[in-house]
């Protein structure tokens, strides 16, 4: 990223922290900041392709992701080269904040699928959030990350998710 990224209005520099390290850092266009609620659009940001087994993250996908400043988790729809939608991808995380063009966001370990068509919904890396010890360190956002997945859980398979995005 530029350091002239805050000379460039629209986009923004999305920050991905975990454990206190930056995972990944990326740049993408800014949709749209309500002051509650951020949507970025962006490609694909990994490198090569991640096959997760129930879906293919690749070069030329494109994610719109919706951040919360208020809530603990991001979602992400997920959608081929060719606009092929192939669902949501949501993480936990605390509230984001935005800070001129960065915005910042805390990864929590938990993570929930959601495909295109509804049908599979599943929690992921529950493993590495116990093994992250948030319980211990700060149980506050550990009961806060596990009610988000709850919450995330019931609107995937049957609330109304679509709302979230609307």
């Amino acid at each position: 990223m530029s350091e002239h990224s805050a000379d460039r209005p629209g986009e923004v520099d999305v920050v991905l922290v975990k454990a206190g390290r930056t995972k990944i850092r990326y740049t993408g266009e800014l949709l749209t900041d309500d002051g509650t609620r951020v949507a970025v659009r962006a490609p694909w940001a990994g490198s090569g392709v991640r096959d997760f087994g129930f879906v293919r993250f690749e070069p030329g996908d494109v994610f719109t992701e919706y951040y919360w400043r208020d809530r603990w988790y991001a979602v992400k729809e997920v959608r081929s080269a060719t606009g092929t939608l192939k669902g949501w991808y949501c993480d936990i995380t605390r509230p984001a904040v935005r800070s001129g063009p960065e915005l910042v966001v805390e990864d929590l370990d938990l993570d929930l699928w959601r495909s295109a068509d509804g049908t599979d919904v599943r929690r992921l890396d529950e493993d590495e959030f116990a093994d992250s010890g948030l319980s211990e360190t700060d149980p506050e956002a550990a009961a806060a990350a596990l009610a988000a997945l709850d919450e995330l859980e019931a609107l995937a398979r049957g609330g109304d998710f679509a709302a979230l995005l609307a």
